[in-house]
């Protein structure tokens, strides 16, 4: 939680954190302020010290809410430093960097993060490393940093808010459904739109990203609607031009994330529209089992990838290729079982076969569930997903129930 940060940056031996860019769509930034409209800014935590946020003039207000100590960029005269930079505008961030490091009294190891345009950052933090010698600029993998590991267990604030995303994302899913199942049918089996043409799968796209805007959520990072052989592929996002046909799985992994770049949810369910193939329907099956086989054995405080192990040993009895006796396999199960959730789609704790032992389910934690089975050559592809939450009382909480319902009854159609 946020309350560990000086507890980590102690641990990685971190005397300062130097986070870059706007406060929107950029997770440590975001986490640090709250987020808001304040653009290039350049947050500074000194270890065991509140933050301070440097930011543009036009901003401070934005800044201000953030309730962190606000500093403008113009307490630097930036055309002065820019002429003495010979007009490098890379040196001169770096020029301001370096006073604001003295006034500061920064020294020793400092962990750079934020998203930001990367050559240009480099540019600056290069004239700033010969500025300033004393300072050991450090950088982490993402998997295991500072902040992903802060982020890992949320308070009740951010569950309330992924929540919130969960409501809106099951709503959005469930239009989705009634709107599929209320299309009239042709004799090709193909699903008709309102004007009654071959409804294709971007017109669907195109409805789920209104009613997600609709809600205040956006598609930051996409979702993934696929059916047949795309639906067979896991991050297939799906074919525009396909038809909406009956009897084929549909994959439908919905990520939404708040307005203006905060909290995300995750979701997947698998739909066969009007019927199921005896193939398709085996396929769902295996993988519901395996889902229901891992909640009722999770248990608090277990190493996540020792359910990967058990997914793998589920899907292996059934015949299929794991990432365990197949590692590199196009077919069967051939991703983790799940991830945490939070300002990243994708954070701690992981589950992967290669996770560390300290990606642990324990409360706080906010995490997925998700079992999938793919073969693109037959034309099918199942997963089914929920997030879940770790409560402070031991209890895994899913964050929003739906149905799981693999064939949809088509309600204009009496095949």
């Amino acid at each position: 939680m946020k309350s560990d940060l000086d507890i980590l940056m102690k641990s990685k031996n971190l005397d300062a954190i130097l986070v870059f860019g706007n406060a929107e769509h950029n997770p440590p930034m975001t986490y640090l302020t709250g987020g808001g409209h304040v653009s290039a800014a350049t947050l500074i935590k000194k270890r065991d010290k509140a933050a301070v946020l440097f930011c543009n003039a036009m901003e401070r207000e934005e800044a201000a809410k953030s309730g962190l100590n606000v500093r403008l960029y113009d307490e630097y005269p930036w055309q002065d430093m820019l002429e003495e930079a010979g007009g490098d505008t890379a040196k001169m961030a770096a020029m301001r960097l370096n006073r604001i490091f003295l006034e500061m009294e920064i020294s020793g190891r400092v962990g750079i993060f934020g998203h930001v345009e990367l050559g240009g950052m480099f540019a600056t933090l290069i004239f700033f490393q010969m500025l300033m010698p004393s300072v050991e600029l450090v950088g982490e993998t993402r998997e295991n940093s500072l902040f992903m590991v802060a982020m890992e267990t949320k308070d009740e604030t951010e569950v309330a808010r992924i929540r919130r995303m969960g409501k809106i994302t099951t709503e959005v899913v469930r239009l989705t459904a009634d709107y599929l199942t209320s299309c009239e049918v042709s004799s090709s089996q193909v699903l008709l739109d309102e004007n009654g043409a071959d409804l294709k799968l971007g017109a669907v796209k195109a409805k789920i990203n209104l009613w997600l805007a609709e809600r205040g959520a956006s598609p930051t990072e996409g979702f993934i609607f696929a059916i047949g052989h795309d639906a067979g592929v896991p991050h297939s996002q799906g074919n525009p031009a396909d038809l909406m046909r009956l009897g084929q799985t549909i994959v439908f992994d919905i990520y939404p994330q708040e307005q203006g770049g905060g909290y995300f949810y995750d979701f997947t369910r698998t739909w066969s529209l009007g019927y199921a193939t005896p193939e398709t329907q085996k396929l769902f099956d295996q993988v519901y089992h395996a889902y229901n086989k891992i909640v009722e054995n999770i248990d608090l405080n277990a190493n996540f990838k020792d359910y990967q192990m058990l997914t793998c040993e589920i899907f292996e009895k059934d015949g299929h290729p794991t990432p365990r006796t197949q590692p590199g396999s196009l077919q069967g199960y051939i991703h983790s079982l799940g991830h945490g959730v939070g300002l990243n789609i994708h954070e701690r704790p992981w589950s992967g076969l290669t996770a560390s032992d300290d990606n642990l389910l324990k409360p706080g934690v906010v995490m997925t569930i998700e079992p999938g089975l793919y073969y693109p050559d037959q034309g099918m592809g199942v997963r089914i997903e929920d997030t879940y939450w770790v409560r402070p009382d031991g209890v895994f909480e899913i964050l929003a129930d739906y149905p799981y319902d693999f064939v949809l009854p088509m309600k204009k159609w009496n095949g």
